[in-house]
């Protein structure tokens, strides 16, 4: 055991977070799900993340999407938030534009039913340069892929229902080598049941109460994944907590 105590304040809170090499991916691309808890494990109150979350965990949640190559949600998570196009600020747009990568990413919504808003915001809003994805299965109505398609680029992956192996070859084969996940808890446990969850940034908020919901709702006969503690930090009283998969017997270090 350790006792982890205070050290002087990091000049950029991302920059733990910029040093991953994100490159040592063992399938189709890096994903990384970012999800926020309270300390009795809910992941929501009343319905909704944003009251969970403190003013270190958004400005952390914001500042994350440099990372990313795309940034994947899940459609209910897209209706109760209300989600619009990832935005970022000036300094972080130079350094992604510097490196030849778009000035920010797409936004990916999973969805099968495509019961969504087409006129809302996450898709007039997105840029040329980051078009929004819609990633669904082909038992999706045909009617609503056709709308979709008038708005974002349409991704089929899977039959009767999405198929994360699918979606991350899908958006591997576009470019998209990094793909930070935002939620919500019943998308992320099916990334975890397929084996895709590389990285997992947990923010812990400092409350009790909220919904009987947890981080991660694991579909019925999912196996135990393993994951293993790559780093701490704390502002105020929220903990952010970053966990790598457990590198099965065998594999290299490295």
């Amino acid at each position: 055991m350790h006792v982890l105590k205070r050290s002087p304040d990091l000049t950029d809170p991302l920059a733990p977070y910029l040093d991953v090499d994100r490159t040592r991916v063992e399938h189709e691309c890096w994903v990384i799900g970012h999800m926020v808890a309270g300390l009795d494990g809910t992941a929501a109150v009343q319905g909704k993340v944003g009251p969970l979350s403190t003013g270190p965990d958004q400005s952390l949640f914001r500042r994350m999407r440099r990372i990313a190559d795309i940034v994947m949600v899940g459609a209910e998570t897209v209706r109760r938030e209300r989600y619009g196009v990832a935005r970022l600020d000036a300094q972080a747009r130079a350094a992604r534009t510097s490196a030849g990568r778009p000035a920010t990413p797409p936004v990916a919504v999973v969805s099968r039913s495509l019961d969504l808003d087409w006129t809302a915001r996450i898709f007039t809003d997105s840029p040329d340069h980051a078009r929004t994805h819609v990633i669904t299965c082909a038992a999706s109505d045909p009617g609503r892929r056709a709308r979709a398609a008038e708005v974002a680029e349409v991704i089929v992956a899977g039959d009767d229902r999405v198929e994360p192996a699918e979606a991350f070859a899908a958006l591997a084969a576009r470019g998209h080598r990094v793909v930070l996940c935002e939620g919500g808890p019943t998308w992320l446990g099916e990334i975890v049941a397929a084996d895709r969850l590389d990285e997992l940034c947990l923010s812990i908020s400092p409350l009790i109460g909220g919904d009987p919901l947890p981080v991660c709702v694991n579909p019925v006969g999912a196996g135990i994944a393993e994951f293993e503690l790559e780093g701490v930090a704390a502002e105020d009283s929220t903990l952010f907590l970053r966990y790598e998969k457990k590198q099965k017997a065998g594999e290299p270090n490295e």
